[in-house]
């Protein structure tokens, strides 16, 4: 029989794509793993003292250290002789992957830790008021980076993840997202069947804070695909080795229009910021090659 290894009964949001990324990756790890969970909205949602919907050893850290706690919880198995049975996970949001995190990140990738580290990226600091992180797209609506007279949302583009975690030439870097469950856990069965560091970035729609339906969470996921906004791509070793190709490029307002942190785009005024979006999404499509031919 069937069992999930993160139970229902947490108190995530009606339609949260963290909540459905974390259940997909755990089932497909399976019960051997340990996970290590910088504070955040998974931390939060899934461990309400005193229960947790956790069915695998969890570890919580700090918000910036999940890579040190993991490298340590690796070290431990190698002592041990047991790393060849226990896989190790270390996960966070946005802002402990791209901002308080990354520094215990690169240092985990750079010793050559056994541990794949997973971003799930709901695009800001969600569970404490919806502030901009590093992973925050160019004019985004949020707490921190408001719209109004003279402000068109958050004025810096997402940080590249992926080629962040690439540029340290470790085993293994992939991008993925709710909208396409097995492409997901594809990816994570293939990390894990790989010795080294790993990285996969998961783009999880978060219904609160990008103020589109619950009902709609894989609609938005899919969007961002298939617009060029968040390209799923495959690195090994600093090599792209694979990416998802689209059959044809969808304008970005099909994405922005379903989400109300992106309102302010859709007015005559912002045409030349809606350009800008769209030069992103176009510059990733040529940038990665997305495009059938």
């Amino acid at each position: 029989m069937y069992k999930p290894l993160l139970s229902p009964g947490h108190t995530a949001c009606g339609g949260c794509g963290q909540a459905l990324a974390a259940r997909l990756v755990v089932d497909i790890a399976g019960p051997n793993v340990i996970v290590v969970n910088n504070t955040g909205c998974l931390e939060v949602f899934s461990t309400g003292y005193p229960d947790s919907s956790w069915e695998v050893p969890f570890i919580h850290s700090l918000f910036e250290n999940a890579g040190a706690v993991a490298s340590g919880v690796e070290s431990a198995l190698k002592y041990l002789k047991k790393e060849d049975q226990i896989n190790v996970i270390a996960q966070a949001g946005d802002g402990g992957t791209a901002d308080i995190g990354l520094q215990a990140l690169s240092g985990m990738w750079e010793r050559g830790h056994n541990v794949l580290s997973i971003c799930y990226d709901n695009e800001a600091y969600m569970n404490t008021g919806i502030q901009r992180s590093g992973l925050t797209p160019l004019d985004t609506n949020t707490t921190t980076s408001p719209v109004g007279k003279f402000s068109s949302g958050n004025i810096r583009p997402k940080k590249n993840m992926i080629e962040i975690a690439s540029a340290h030439g470790i085993s293994y870097v992939a991008s993925a997202t709710v909208g396409f469950p097995r492409d997901l856990q594809r990816k994570i069965k293939k990390a894990l069947s790989l010795k080294g560091p790993k990285f996969l970035h998961i783009h999880c729609p978060c219904p609160l804070g990008w103020r589109h339906e619950p009902n709609l969470t894989l609609e938005v996921a899919k969007l961002a695909v298939e617009t060029g906004l968040f390209p799923l791509v495959e690195f090994e070793f600093g090599k792209l080795i694979n990416v998802y190709k689209l059959k044809e490029h969808k304008p970005v307002e099909e994405y922005l229009k379903l989400q109300g942190r992106f309102k302010h785009l859709l007015s005559p005024e912002a045409k030349a910021e809606l350009a800008r979006v769209q030069e992103i999404a176009d510059g990733n499509i040529e940038r990665y090659g997305l495009l059938v031919k």
